[in-house]
């Protein structure tokens, strides 16, 4: 036994050695080495055949779609246009869900409560509180997720997906993240939750929290609203009419850009501190396109992801609307618990380019992205001592128009400055509660849930900082 414990060890040291001799590229290599002997066997296979075959549909366009000069512009323009297409098309039924939901049967249920009796804190708690943000989410998440998750499912049945995480595996490797990590960020452009449950696809443990841990920095789709909104009032007004739409659209976009920027950054800052380890090999076998299955994808993307999601933001905005409506009717010593916070909360907001009114209506709006807007509005309007539309004091509402909202917003101090650093904010602050109990779901670990709110948070207030102060010393000049 001793003959063979000595052998053992010498060969375990030896491995040891030979471990650090191989390089940090050793697997890549070897997978490497494998496909190029596939290739070569393949070759004298195929040799006998008809050389015209190797032309075929899938290979041609793979070589455009996967190309170093096109495949980039093609990716973005697509994912342009998906986008474009959930911001221009879910206006209609967004429009459509709020004239039923706040101008039909809020008022009904209002009568209702004045017909019964409804004690008055009652009746703003249920109606003004948790049914006016329902209402919100429902308004304004479901259309989008309707539109966006079919759209993004038909393009993985048809296979580009998979030459998009082919054209980003580069990036992500040289960030210490995993190539799959592409198809979890964009699925994060429609749901943050549902990129943090796509990450399942990525083997690696670590990998896998670098991306559920990133995940937040995809503009999902209830952050659209406050986007689009605050680009169309401060950045659109900056142009002539007519160009109104696609300088905020643009602006838009850029976010939503400038957040895979800070996914790249993240992946990188986390795989070097936190998570250390090294980057798995990423064999990727491009599936061949095929006509994507219409009425099954349809079917599929709305029960399985649209209506799932939708009910957990509900579960969550519900409380927050009763949140919202004590902090802006409860009184201490004469002002609402709103307005004390608000103005402890000012300095600091003015100090990072915001106000005390965003940063209060990020904390008590954070079951639903989908409330902020509202939340602001209400917020300020009641900082203000002014009277909403149709809605008192303390009642979350919206106008109907952006150059209402904006004369609203511009009365409360905003200015241009407030509204860029808001756009970057919202793409950088923290996750929202939907999210987060996702993450702690996933991961089983409060820690890692821990980090994934404060690192979006830290960007935000660096950035926001940065971006304020940088603002005032050329604006003195």
């Amino acid at each position: 036994m001793g003959k063979v414990e000595e052998k053992t060890g010498q060969i375990i040291d030896l491995a040891s050695k030979l471990r650090w001799q191989v390089g940090d590229d050793f697997h890549d290599k070897l997978t490497e080495s494998i496909y190029a002997d596939a290739a070569v066997i393949s070759s004298r296979v195929e040799s006998t055949r008809d050389r015209k075959a190797n032309y075929t549909f899938d290979r041609a366009l793979d070589r455009i779609l996967t190309s170093r000069t096109f495949g980039f512009p093609i990716m973005i323009l697509i994912l342009s246009v998906i986008l474009w297409i959930t911001i221009q098309g879910a206006n209609y039924p967004s429009g459509m869900l709020s004239v039923l939901l706040l101008e039909t049967i809020y008022p009904f249920l209002k009568q209702v409560s004045a017909s019964v009796g409804l004690i008055w804190w009652i009746d703003g708690f249920l109606l003004d509180g948790v049914y006016l943000a329902l209402a919100w989410v429902i308004a304004v998440m479901l259309p989008p997720m309707a539109i966006f998750f079919p759209l993004f499912t038909l393009l993985e049945d048809f296979g580009y997906l998979p030459r998009v995480a082919f054209n980003l595996d580069t990036l992500f490797k040289r960030s210490g993240a995993h190539g799959k990590q592409a198809l979890t960020m964009t699925m994060g452009w429609g749901c943050n939750a549902a990129g943090v449950v796509s990450t399942r696809i990525i083997d690696s443990p670590r990998e896998r929290l670098i991306a559920i841990i990133t995940n937040n920095f995809s503009l999902c789709n209830g952050r659209w609203p406050t986007q689009i909104l605050i680009a169309t009032i401060f950045i659109g007004a900056l142009v002539p009419n007519g160009f109104t739409g696609l300088t905020a659209s643009a602006s838009v976009i850029g976010i939503a850009i400038l957040g895979v920027f800070f996914t790249f950054l993240s992946s990188w800052l986390l795989s070097k501190t936190l998570l250390k380890g090294e980057v798995s090999s990423f064999t990727l076998e491009l599936p061949p396109y095929r006509p994507p299955r219409f009425w099954k994808t349809i079917y599929t993307s709305i029960i399985d992801r649209t209506l799932i999601v939708l009910w957990r933001a509900m579960v969550f905005a519900a409380p927050a609307g009763a949140v919202i409506w004590l902090v802006s009717n409860v009184d201490i010593g004469g002002d609402s618990i709103a307005d004390h916070a608000i103005f402890y909360l000012n300095d600091f907001g003015l100090l990072v380019g915001l106000n005390g009114v965003i940063l209060l209506a990020y904390i008590v709006a954070i079951p639903a992205n989908e409330i902020v807007i509202p939340t602001i509005l209400m917020l300020t309007v009641a900082n203000l001592n002014m009277i909403g539309v149709g809605a008192g004091e303390g009642v979350m509402f919206e106008l109907d128009s952006s150059m209402e909202t904006g004369a609203i917003l511009k009365a409360g101090g905003w200015t241009l400055l407030t509204g860029i650093n808001l756009m970057l904010f919202s793409l950088l602050h923290n996750p929202c509660s939907t999210t987060l109990y996702t993450i702690f779901m996933e991961t089983k670990s409060a820690r890692w849930t821990a980090v994934s709110a404060v690192l979006p948070l830290i960007f935000g207030f660096v950035v926001t900082f940065l971006v304020a102060q940088i603002w005032r010393i050329i604006a003195g000049i």
